[in-house]
């Protein structure tokens, strides 16, 4: 126990220098996307109960969803655009843009068919010549999710029918298209869309402050119900503002971290929201390192540190263990958890099998931008020293980890964590032998035919199969140190209703609801200097 304290004073005043000195204010004033609220957005329309506010910790990287990879844009652009399927929170999917779908005996033609009369927010007509430009614009170089996209052939059948023929059966195909990067754009406005976007969403730009704000007013032509008039999003990259906020009023809805929570429970003024994500958080080994290329030494790694311990340090317990690449909520998981208990005698025995009975010294890299990952190293490595791996660790920018440690390859150890998709292919593709996302440089033959063949399989059964089997190699060769499904958790005023959570990142805004809160807001006001006391503890 003393240990473990003595661990977790170290992992959060370290997260703690770092969140500091990462955090900054801007001062700009300029502003874009000065659309005018639409003909409903009246001063009655707007008082308390339809509008929300919500923090976000980042800008998004532009607003044109088909130019960039940031969950950041895709929270706020799943509300601007519309995609031709939409996910439910279980995963599966529902109509979107297109209203019903179906998919060729052979799987290799889908059909969609849209609804008919939908806009853009321009007012240009949506319609499958519209929907097809779009998938065109998509598959451009300068798109970075064009690969995804590249097996795929658009065309028109008619005004509200679109075809889409595979040049390879892709089992993965219909999730393709609930993606929020697969958003349909006006492509007449694609020069603006980075700034001003015009999509046919529930929701469409009113006024963007980079680094402040950014707000959505709602569409009052949209074809379903959207029951908010107004999103208001704030910029604030520091947790204990956020909490001071939602508790003085200002804000609606915040995302807090497991030590954050306690400050919120068992107070009828706010509801505390936890699931499971679809994501996972691992340590990554470089098995091009020659101690790392021996199984024997990945092994003694994973025996020797204790991963309960470590999501208690580091995420107050807010987190479910994982043994192999794979999240909780997903139907094809399979728990492995009891392949590597906490056991260093163990780990120092397979060392000693390996040739390192003398230590080993490894370089571990961890992320600045991510207190949390940084802190999970420093406990790893603590563990690892007891057991004889020394790690000397190298705090990097965000953007030198990207080019340096996920794309130069050029790391023994690091700390990072990966979002989920829908499909378990896209999921796991990263362990194929040339996959340019390999980071590990893993290489498994049978991990390789396993997922060729999962994607020309049909029977869903039979996937499952290829799925759990790769997640039964990959927990026995463990080319990573695999931690954890984090546990996401939000905070929301008790007032707002219909916030739910998905297995992508992305918000649905116009499912939300709030009722007129005003007397817990005044409450708040006068409690906010306690609140702030109270999280900042």
């Amino acid at each position: 126990m003393n240990r473990m304290k003595r661990l977790l004073a170290a992992a959060l005043t370290f997260a703690a220098t770092l969140s500091l000195a990462s955090c900054g204010t801007s001062n700009s004033e300029d502003s874009v996307g000065q659309t005018p609220a639409p003909p409903s957005q009246t001063a009655e329309s707007q008082s308390a109960g339809r509008e929300l506010s919500m923090a976000l910790s980042v800008d998004p990287d532009g607003l044109d969803p088909q130019r960039t990879t940031a969950a950041s844009t895709f929270q706020i652009t799943n509300n601007l655009y519309d995609t031709l399927l939409r996910v439910n929170t279980d995963g599966s999917l529902r109509e979107g843009l297109a209203q019903k779908w179906e998919v060729s005996e052979d799987g290799l033609t889908l059909t969609f068919h849209l609804r008919p009369d939908v806009r853009f927010h321009n007012g240009d007509i949506c319609d499958a010549q519209a929907v097809v430009a779009s998938f065109q614009r998509l598959k451009e170089e300068e798109s970075p999710r064009a690969a995804d996209y590249a097996n795929y052939t658009f065309s028109v059948q008619d005004a509200d029918t679109v075809v889409v023929t595979c040049e390879a059966l892709d089992v993965a195909a219909l999730s393709n298209f609930a993606y929020p990067w697969s958003a349909v754009v006006d492509v007449k406005a694609a020069d603006t869309l980075k700034n001003q976007p015009v999509g046919t969403g529930p929701y469409r730009l009113q006024e963007w402050v980079p680094q402040q704000s950014l707000t959505l007013a709602k569409n009052p032509d949209y074809y379903d119900t959207v029951n908010l008039d107004t999103i208001n999003f704030k910029m604030m990259p520091d947790a204990t503002a956020q909490i001071a906020s939602l508790r003085n009023g200002e804000l609606d809805i915040i995302s807090v971290s497991g030590d954050q929570v306690a400050a919120f429970e068992n107070d009828p003024q706010f509801n505390v929201i936890t699931t499971p994500s679809n994501g996972l958080q691992l340590m990554a080994m470089n098995l091009q390192n020659e101690a790392l290329s021996d199984v024997r030494v990945r092994q003694a790694i994973n025996y020797a540190v204790d991963k309960q311990a470590l999501i208690d340090t580091v995420w107050w317990g807010y987190g479910q263990k994982i043994g192999s690449h794979y999240p909780t909520v997903l139907k094809e998981y399979v728990d492995m958890n009891d392949r590597y208990p906490y056991d260093p005698e163990k780990a120092k025995e397979l060392l000693s099998q390996a040739g390192y009975q003398d230590g080993l010294t490894l370089e571990m890299y961890l992320p600045k931008s991510y207190p949390a990952y940084v802190s999970a190293g420093q406990v790893i490595a603590d563990s690892l020293k007891e057991v004889g791996i020394t790690c000397n660790i190298t705090i990097v920018e965000w953007a030198a980890w990207l080019s340096d440690v996920y794309n130069g390859r050029n790391y023994d150890l690091t700390v990072v964590g990966h979002t989920g998709r829908l499909d378990p292919y896209v999921l796991l593709a990263r362990y194929q032998s040339d996959s340019s996302e390999n980071y590990f440089n893993y290489s498994n033959e049978e991990v390789d035919q396993l997922l060729a063949d999962y994607k020309s399989e049909t029977d869903e059964d039979k996937r499952t199969e290829i799925v759990q089997r790769v997640q039964e190699i990959l927990a026995q060769d463990v080319p990573a140190y695999y931690i954890q499904d984090p546990i996401t958790i939000y905070v929301t005023d008790s007032a707002v209703t219909g916030f739910q959570l998905y297995p992508i990142d992305i918000y649905e805004l116009k499912d939300i609801s709030r009722s007129d809160s005003a007397h817990r807001r005044e409450d708040g006001r006068k409690q906010s200097d306690s609140g702030r006391r109270t999280a900042a503890c």
